[in-house]
């Protein structure tokens, strides 16, 4: 039911406590790459449970094939998903994220169906939300994370799929903002 409402997974999204060392492994281990590195993400705004928090965090992006990996190391202790997925012990794959561009009608669709938004923002602007959902019971596992893909963020998704497609293994990783 979920693939057929939502789409395909576009992006497993795990969150580590070393960035560096989780590119580092996909690099090296994994043969994963070239990873879009952001040392601090700017949000346009970031609400955990309804509550503004201000959140910082670093992220880096790669593709294997069509589907993207997410690195996210939370740099501070502001409430969000992120850190309360670490205060339980894990480290890891966290969520899977479907991408839209229809991304209020997906997120009102989620909420019809019982699902809890854990926390949302926007980076670059309106076109660039994202929302995390709790899934109601007694569903288990990774959150669900739609990403609004309608504006820049979608092609700067399409550009690192396209670089990893042909990536040779020089330059693994590349800063951006």
């Amino acid at each position: 039911m979920v693939s057929r409402s939502l789409g395909a997974i576009r992006q497993n999204g795990y969150v580590v406590r070393d960035i560096r060392a989780s590119m580092d492994y996909w690099l090296n281990v994994l043969g994963v790459g070239p990873w879009f590195y952001v040392d601090r993400v700017k949000t346009d705004y970031f609400r955990y449970r309804g509550e503004e928090s201000d959140m910082q965090m670093s992220i880096a992006l790669a593709n294997s094939g069509d589907l993207q990996i997410e690195l996210i190391q939370q740099r501070n202790d502001a409430p969000s998903l992120y850190r309360d997925f670490l205060n339980a012990g894990n480290e890891g794959l966290q969520h899977l994220a479907y991408w839209t561009t229809d991304f209020q009608g997906l997120y009102d669709a989620l909420c019809e169906k019982g699902h809890v938004v854990g926390h949302e923002g926007a980076i670059g602007g309106a076109q660039g939300r994202f929302a995390y959902f709790d899934a109601p019971a007694p569903h288990t596992g990774a959150m669900i994370e739609i990403s609004d893909i309608s504006g820049p963020k979608g092609k700067f998704f399409e550009h690192i799929r396209r670089v990893a497609a042909t990536w040779d293994g020089s330059d693994p990783i590349r800063e951006t903002r």
